[in-house]
C-alpha cells in the first residue's frame, strides 16, 4: 500500500501542489495552442492584434507557473532530516505526477488471444489498477522502493503476456513532467515504465535526503542511496532513449545523474570529518584533496546545468547551488591547505621526505621560484603561501556569499546562510592571525588543489531481481508460451473412451506439455486429438504448470469406466501485416514511437503521395523537429506551413490544434 494521500505531511503538501500546478500548465497550455491556432488561421489584422495580446498573457501565465514549480523543486528542507543539523542541504527530485488509468476494458480485449475467459481474471485486474493506484503516493522508504518495483516488473508481465510490438495497448497513459509541468501522453506501456523507473530514483534521493547526516550510519545510507538513485537514473538513460519528456531526455538525465554522485562524494567527504578532522598534517593532506574533489564533482554539475538544451529547463536555483557547493569547498581546500602551512612547521624528528611527498601532491605545480622541502624548511615563504592560500579561500567564500545573495529561492534557506558565513568568518579569523606590516611585499598566487579520493564514487545498477513478485496472471500459464506473441484456439474437449488400449501419442515439452508422434488412427486422433496440441487440463485439473511425468501420472489415473477427459488447445497462425512505424531497440527494449505510424491507414494512402511531416506535441531540441515523437501529435492547420527552425523555449507547441485530446 501507499502513503495515505490525504495525510497533511509536508511531502504530500509539496505534491498536492505540483498536481495543481499540473493542472495549471496543462490548462494555459490549451489556451496557448488554441490562440495560435486562431493566429494562423485568420487574416483580419484586428483579430491578430487581440490575439498576440491575449499570447504575451498566456506566456507571462506560463513563466509565473514554472517559477513556482521551480520553487517547489528547491523546497529541500521538507526533505532532509527532521534532527537539528549545521549541513548544506542535499536536493532530492520530486515523483512525476500521473493520472488514474483503468486496465480494466483494454485487458480484457487482449484476453481474445489467451483462450482463457477475462472473467476469470477480475480480482488480477483490480490487483494490478491498486498496486498503481499505491504507487501513486510511496512511502519514502525500502518498502516504496519495493512497491515501485513490484509494479514496473508486473508491467514488464502485462506487456509479455497482453501487448505485442503490432497492437496498441489501448490505455491512454498521462505523466506530468517534474521540471516544467507539461503533459505527456501516450498508448504505450514504456512510458509507464520509464516514469516508475524516474519515480524509483527520484524516491532514492528523497530517502537519501531524509537519512540523518550527523551519524555514521546516516552518511552511509544517504550515500548508498544517491549512488542507486544514479544506478537507476542512468539505466532510464540508456534503456528509454526516446523518452518525449524533458525530465527523462538523455541530457537532462545525465546532468541528474551526475548530481547525485556529486552528492555521494559530498557525503562521503562529511562521513571521514565526522568525528573531527584533527590538526595533523597528514590528515590535513587527505581532507585537502578529499574537499578539493567534491569542489571538483560539483563544479562539473555546475558546467553540465549551463549546456544547451538543459539550461532552459533545469531549475534555476539548483544550478546556482551547484556554484555555490562549488566555490564552498574549494574555499574549504584552500583553507585547510594554509592551516597545513601556517600551523605545522618543521621540527626536528619530523620525516622531510614524506612532508615533501605529501606537499608536491596537492599542487600540479609549485608557484614559480618555489620547491616543495624550500618552503617546507623556510618559515617566511612557508607563511608567505599559506597567506595566499588563505586569501583564495576569502574570494572563494565571498563568491559563494554572493551567489547565494543572488538567488530568491536560495537566500530563503536558512541553514545554507548560516554554513556559508561561518566558514567565510573562520577563513577571515585565520588570515588576521597571520597579517604583518610587509603583507603588500608578498605577490605569491595560490596554485590549484589537485583533487583527490580514497572513496572512489559510481552508479549502483538497480537490482531488479533482488524483489520477488508473482505474476498477477501466472494462472494463464507459462510467460515463455503465453504470451502476446502467440495467439491460440478455444479450449477443445477430448473424450477418449475407456478400453481403447495405448494413448496413441507421445509427450514431450516442459510446462505446458504437447503432443507428438500421433497416431493417426488412435481413438485419441478420431475424437479430434491433434499434432502439436498442448493439454492444458486432465480431469478438470489446470495442467499449464505441469511437466511430462505428472500430466502422465493424471493420464493413466483414470478409475473405473469413466473416458479420459482432456482438454487441449492449438496454436494459431501469428503471421500479420505489421504496421509501418520507426521503432528501434536498446537492452532488448523496445523504444516509444509515433503514434502517427500506427494510425496509418495503409488501405487508404495513395502510394504515389507522401504524407506529409507531422510535428511532435513536445520536442526539446531542434534536430528532433522533423522527427516523430511519442506523445500526442496534432495535425497543423495550414497544410504546407513553413518548418523554418526557430529556438524552443520550455512551453513552445510545435502544433495548432486547440485540444490536447
Amino acid at each position: 500500500q501507499g502513503c495515505n494521500p490525504l495525510a497533511e505531511t509536508g511531502r504530500s503538501k509539496l505534491q498536492n501542489q505540483r498536481a495543481v500546478l499540473n493542472q495549471q500548465i496543462l490548462r494555459a497550455v490549451r489556451m496557448r495552442a488554441g490562440a495560435e491556432n486562431l493566429l494562423r488561421a485568420t487574416t483580419n489584422n484586428k483579430v491578430r492584434d487581440q490575439v498576440l495580446l491575449e499570447l504575451s498573457f498566456v506566456n507571462s501565465d506560463l513563466q509565473i507557473l514554472k517559477e513556482e514549480l521551480e520553487g517547489l523543486n528547491i523546497s529541500v528542507e521538507v526533505y532532509q532530516n527532521a534532527e537539528e543539523t549545521f549541513s548544506i542541504p542535499l536536493v532530492p527530485l520530486g515523483l512525476k505526477e500521473t493520472k488514474e488509468v483503468d486496465f480494466t476494458l483494454p485487458l480484457k480485449v487482449n484476453f481474445t488471444h489467451t483462450s482463457q475467459n477475462s472473467s476469470e481474471y477480475e480480482d488480477e485486474i483490480a490487483d494490478l489498477m491498486d498496486l498503481r493506484q499505491a504507487c501513486r503516493t510511496p512511502s519514502r522508504d525500502e518498502a516504496g522502493i519495493e512497491m515501485l518495483i513490484s509494479y514496473f516488473l508486473q508491467l514488464g508481465y502485462v506487456e509479455n503476456r497482453f501487448f505485442p510490438p503490432t497492437r496498441h495497448t489501448g490505455v491512454l497513459f498521462t505523466w506530468y513532467d517534474s521540471f516544467t509541468g507539461v503533459p505527456v501522453c501516450q498508448q504505450n506501456l514504456l512510458l509507464e515504465k520509464a516514469s516508475i523507473l524516474f519515480n524509483i530514483g527520484a524516491l532514492y534521493t528523497q530517502i537519501g535526503t531524509r537519512c540523518n547526516r550527523q551519524t555514521q550510519a546516516g552518511l552511509e545510507n544517504a550515500v548508498d542511496a544517491f549512488q542507486k538513485a544514479a544506478g537507476v537514473l542512468n539505466y532510464l538513460k540508456e534503456t528509454f532513449t526516446h523518452t518525449p519528456s524533458y525530465d527523462m531526455s538523455p541530457a537532462m538525465l545525465n546532468v541528474l545523474v551526475k548530481m547525485m554522485l556529486a552528492q555521494a562524494q559530498e557525503c562521503v567527504f562529511e562521513q571521514i570529518g565526522l568525528s573531527g578532522i584533527r590538526n595533523e598534517f597528514f590528515t590535513l593532506v587527505k581532507m585537502t584533496q578529499e574537499v578539493a574533489k567534491v569542489g571538483e564533482v560539483y563544479m562539473l554539475v555546475n558546467t553540465a546545468m549551463n549546456q544547451e538544451p538543459v539550461k532552459e529547463n533545469i531549475p534555476y536555483s539548483w544550478s546556482k547551488l551547484a556554484q555555490i557547493k562549488s566555490d564552498h569547498y574549494k574555499a574549504l581546500a584552500h583553507y585547510f591547505t594554509a592551516t597545513i602551512l601556517c600551523d605545522h612547521e618543521l621540527q626536528p624528528g619530523d620525516d622531510e621526505d614524506q612532508q615533501e611527498k605529501a606537499l608536491s601532491q596537492l599542487y600540479d605545480h609549485m608557484p614559480e621560484g618555489l620547491m616543495a622541502l624550500a618552503v617546507l624548511k623556510d618559515k617566511v615563504r612557508r607563511k608567505q603561501l599559506g597567506k595566499a592560500h588563505l586569501r583564495q579561500a576569502i574570494v572563494y567564500h565571498e563568491e559563494a556569499l554572493r551567489v547565494c545573495g543572488l538567488c530568491k529561492k536560495l537566500r530563503n534557506i536558512d541553514v545554507l546562510q548560516e554554513v556559508l558565513t561561518a566558514a567565510h568568518k573562520r577563513s577571515l579569523l585565520k588570515y588576521a592571525q597571520q597579517e604583518t606590516e610587509d603583507d603588500f611585499l608578498s605577490l605569491i598566487q595560490a596554485p590549484d588543489i589537485l583533487p583527490k579520493t580514497e572513496h572512489k564514487i559510481e552508479t549502483i545498477a538497480p537490482q531488479f531481481s533482488k524483489v520477488k513478485v508473482k505474476d498477477f496472471f501466472h494462472k494463464l500459464g507459462p510467460l515463455t508460451v503465453f504470451s502476446a506473441k502467440q495467439r491460440w484456439t478455444a479450449p477443445r474437449t477430448i473424450r477418449i473412451p475407456q478400453g481403447a488400449g495405448e494413448l496413441g501419442f507421445h509427450l514431450k515439452g516442459g510446462s505446458p506439455v504437447q503432443i507428438y508422434c500421433l497416431d493417426p488412427l488412435c481413438a485419441a486422433a478420431s475424437v479430434g486429438l491433434k499434432e502439436g496440441d498442448y493439454i492444458v487440463s486432465v480431469r478438470g485439473v489446470d495442467c499449464k504448470w505441469l511437466g511430462v511425468n505428472e500430466v502422465l501420472e493424471k493420464l493413466r489415473s483414470v478409475e473405473g469406466e469413466q473416458p479420459l477427459e482432456m482438454e487441449v488447445i492449438s496454436c494459431q497462425d501469428t503471421a500479420a501485416s505489421l504496421h509501418s512505424k520507426s521503432a528501434t531497440y536498446s537492452v532488448g527494449m523496445q523504444k516509444t514511437y509515433s503514434l502517427i505510424c500506427l494510425a496509418m491507414d495503409e488501405g487508404k494512402i495513395d502510394q504515389t503521395k507522401k504524407a506529409p511531416l507531422k510535428l511532435p506535441f513536445l520536442s526539446w531540441g531542434t534536430k528532433n523537429r522533423q522527427k516523430a515523437a511519442s506523445t500526442l501529435c496534432l495535425p497543423s492547420a495550414v497544410a504546407g506551413s513553413s518548418q523554418t527552425k526557430k529556438k524552443l523555449l520550455p512551453f513552445t507547441l510545435l502544433n495548432t490544434e486547440s485540444s490536447l485530446y
